[in-house]
């Protein structure tokens, strides 16, 4: 049975939970002096601690500590006087241990919360997202799968392990069940990770890059019956590595959910993998309970009793709230609300305050950032902060077109120079040959060449039709290949045929 979302909303309520790991970007591992640098050859950052060799001993990362605080603190979270380590008891390949060192019962941070805002059909919308907690662990190794269509194990010819990852800081923030979510429960799951992602980039703790893994989703949702109270069963989407995907990976859920209730099926409680070329998931592996982890205190570590005053000290270096400064940008600029969405949308926030704060106009930083850098982005399949242009350039090339050296249709060039390696602005200029064209006696002559080509249109410029000096101008436009300042040569051109340029 084939089911719409509108068809699931109109009877079932999703019930949203969401855990998000972190790496943390500390110089070496959680528990030992390995690096952390990511795409290292295989095995190569390795030792016998995050190897865990017998009689290795674990020693824990007081950056790694500090982070976790600042997380906590940024999401309004008490952090706790005591918390301790444990063992999570599993066999899974890419951890060499057989164990993973986490926090279980005594987490570094509880009970805090976080608002997002979303676009609903009424209007915007806030929801507030209770974290139950955020805790510290240390991640695992990656497997590669070879041979076989899926880059899974299944069909795989056979497995490869690679360890530079296992013992890579992480702190893994688990939220509580979001309620009243409704049917824009995949847009505030969405929501909820891209706030995430721009806090824990304004704290500087992590690179929070989703694509190679330092941000990862699980997604926890299950349908129950508009009106009911008890709680269905839940599947839990793991490692979503992308805005996008995560909205998409709830959308999918709620409706595989619906369609097996409407069958009369039960829903099995299990991990599952999310496919990007479908936007479907896939079964991974029955759900564990707690317990089926077997957790026991970590003997080889002591618990973390941070002081008062060193978090208190955190806490003054907190960067300003996301959501106060987004408010005071849109105060400072003058900001629709649309065209803040669309900034907001686009990622670009940061990347044109920082061209504000180099000089340039902040309309005309947001106009060239959403508009032809967007669309080089778009075409290229990118984000805008990955394309080869930085917001100096880009003040550089706002002030060469307020002073008159470059048109847009000039700066438009630039800036396709500049992504594509060509240099700086000022490079580009160079080796294009774009400098605008200022000499009025060029223009003159470029002038009375248009006119000499369309003599019947420049007579009805003279005789007081001045809509027709548009073709004339664009000869003149032409003729200089589009490095005369349009609105000169309209003045020069009107004044030459005896018309006021008013």
């Amino acid at each position: 049975m084939s089911l719409t979302y509108e068809d699931v909303i109109a009877k079932y309520e999703p019930v949203l939970g969401l855990e998000v790991h972190v790496e943390l970007n500390t110089k070496s591992k959680m528990f030992c002096g390995c690096s952390t640098i990511f795409g290292a050859e295989p095995n190569t950052q390795t030792c016998p601690v995050c190897l865990g060799m017998p009689g290795a001993l674990p020693v824990v990362n007081e950056k790694a500590i500090e982070s976790a605080i600042l997380i906590g603190l940024a999401l309004h979270c008490d952090i706790a006087p005591y918390s301790r380590f444990s063992r999570k008891n599993y066999f899974y390949p890419d951890m060499p241990k057989n164990d993973q060192i986490s926090q279980y019962d005594e987490p570094i941070c509880i009970n805090g919360y976080l608002d997002v805002e979303i676009e609903t059909d009424e209007g915007p919308k806030q929801f507030r997202v209770e974290i139950e907690r955020a805790h510290m662990e240390e991640d695992t190794g990656k497997s590669l799968h070879m041979g076989g269509a899926t880059g899974r194990i299944h069909g795989a010819d056979y497995s490869l392990l690679d360890f530079n990852r296992a013992g890579i800081p992480l702190v893994e923030i688990v939220t509580k069940i979001v309620p009243g979510t409704g049917k824009y429960a995949p847009e505030v799951a969405k929501a909820y990770v891209a706030e995430l992602q721009k806090i824990l980039r304004s704290l500087g703790v992590s690179d929070v890059r989703m694509e190679q893994g330092s941000l990862r989703c699980d997604a926890n949702v299950s349908l129950r019956l508009i009106g009911e109270k008890t709680l269905g069963t839940r599947s839990e989407t793991k490692n979503v590595n992308s805005l996008r995907s995560v909205e998409r990976a709830v959308r999918g859920e709620m409706i595989r959910h619906a369609e097996l209730l409407n069958d009369g099926k039960k829903v099995v409680q299990e991990t599952r993998h999310f496919q990007e070329e479908t936007g479907l998931t896939r079964s991974g592996r029955s759900k564990e309970q707690a317990e089926d982890y077997r957790y026991f205190p970590e003997p080889d570590l002591v618990p973390v009793e941070p002081n008062a005053a060193w978090i208190e000290k955190l806490r003054a270096t907190l960067p300003e709230d996301p959501t106060k400064r987004r408010k005071r940008l849109q105060a400072e600029w003058s900001v629709p609300d649309k065209e803040m969405a669309a900034m907001i949308n686009a990622d670009a926030l940061d990347i044109v305050e920082a061209t504000v704060n180099l000089g340039a106009d902040p309309a005309r930083a947001r106009g060239w950032w959403l508009g032809e850098i967007s669309r080089i982005a778009n075409e290229k399949e990118v984000s805008i902060s990955e394309l080869s242009i930085s917001p100096s350039d880009v003040a550089e090339i706002v002030t060469l077109v307020e002073k008159g050296d470059l048109t847009d249709k000039l700066a438009r060039q630039v800036i396709e120079g500049v992504i594509n390696g060509e240099g700086k602005p000022a490079q580009v200029i160079e080796s294009r040959g774009l400098k605008v064209v200022s000499d009025e006696s060029a223009l003159m002559a470029a002038i009375e060449r248009a006119i000499a080509s369309q003599p019947e249109t420049a007579e009805k410029v003279r005789n007081g039709h001045i809509p027709a000096a548009g073709a004339l101008i664009g000869a003149v436009m032409k003729d200089t290949k589009g490095q005369a300042d349009a609105a000169r040569v309209r003045e020069l051109l009107l004044g030459h045929l005896g018309q006021s340029s008013d």
